[in-house]
C-alpha cells in the first residue's frame, strides 16, 4: 500500500506540475509543443478555456483507444482531468510579462519544469496519458515504428493547430530538442523503486521487456499527456 500511495502522490504532483508548466509556456507567447499548439488553436474558435480544451481533447483521444484495444490506467484517467485544471489555474495566476527576457525565462522554466513533471508521472507507472497511449496503441496494432507514429501524429496536430491560430515559435523548436533529454535526466530521481517494489523488479523486467522501450520513447514524445 505504501508503494502504491507513493506512486499516486508522485503521479498527481507530476500531472499538476505538468499542467502548470504548460501554462508557463502559454504565457511566454514564444511557442508551444505540438499538442498545445493544437489546444491553443482550438481555444481561439470555441467558447472554452485552454484547460477545458485540453480535457475535452484528452477525453476524445481516449475514445480512440477503443478500436486499438488499448487499456487505460488510473494515471490515464487522472491525466485527462488534472493537467487541464492545472493549466487553467496556471494561466489564471501567472502574469504575462511584457519584457522579452522575462518571457524567455518563463519559457525555459516551463520547459525544464515540464521535463521534471513528465518524469514524475511517467515514473509512477500508473498508465500513459491519452495522447501517448494513442501512438503506443498504433505501434502495437500495426507493428510500425514508434518514430513513424509519433511523427505522423505530432506533425498533424502541429499543422492543424498552427492553421487554427496556435502559437508556433522558438519555444516549439526548443521544446522538441530538449524535452526528451530533460525527462531522461530526471527519470533516475523520480522512478526509483520502493523497498516493496524492488522485490518484484526481477519478475516485472521479464514481463515488460517489450514495454520498456516504449516507456523510454514516451519520455521523448514531448507531450506526456
Amino acid at each position: 500500500m505504501n508503494g502504491l500511495l507513493g506512486r499516486l502522490v508522485r503521479l498527481n504532483v507530476g500531472l499538476f506540475l505538468y499542467g502548470f508548466t504548460m501554462a508557463m509556456l502559454v504565457e511566454s507567447t514564444l511557442g508551444l509543443d505540438p499538442w498545445d499548439v493544437f489546444h491553443e488553436g482550438v481555444t481561439e474558435h470555441v467558447g472554452l478555456t485552454f484547460g477545458q480544451v485540453v480535457i475535452v481533447t484528452g477525453a476524445f483521444v481516449l475514445l480512440l483507444w477503443i478500436p486499438l484495444r488499448q487499456l487505460p490506467g488510473v494515471g490515464t484517467v487522472l491525466n485527462v482531468l488534472v493537467i487541464g485544471l492545472a493549466a487553467d489555474f496556471g494561466i489564471a495566476v501567472i502574469v504575462q510579462p511584457d519584457e522579452l527576457w522575462l518571457r524567455a525565462m518563463l519559457l525555459v522554466g516551463g520547459i525544464v519544469g515540464n521535463g521534471f513533471a513528465g518524469a514524475l508521472y511517467i515514473g509512477a507507472a500508473l498508465g500513459p496519458g491519452p495522447r501517448d497511449g494513442l501512438w503506443l496503441g498504433l505501434v502495437r496494432r500495426t507493428g510500425r515504428s514508434v518514430r513513424l507514429w509519433r511523427t505522423v501524429i505530432e506533425v498533424t496536430v502541429l499543422a492543424v493547430g498552427f492553421l487554427l491560430g496556435g502559437t508556433v515559435g522558438v519555444g516549439t523548436v526548443l521544446y522538441a530538442l530538449t524535452i526528451g533529454p530533460l525527462v531522461q535526466l530526471f527519470m533516475p530521481f523520480t522512478s526509483a523503486p520502493t523497498a516493496d517494489e524492488s522485490r518484484t523488479t526481477g519478475d516485472e523486467s521479464r514481463t515488460t521487456g517489450d514495454e520498456s522501450p516504449m516507456t523510454g520513447d514516451e519520455s521523448l514524445c514531448g507531450n506526456a499527456e
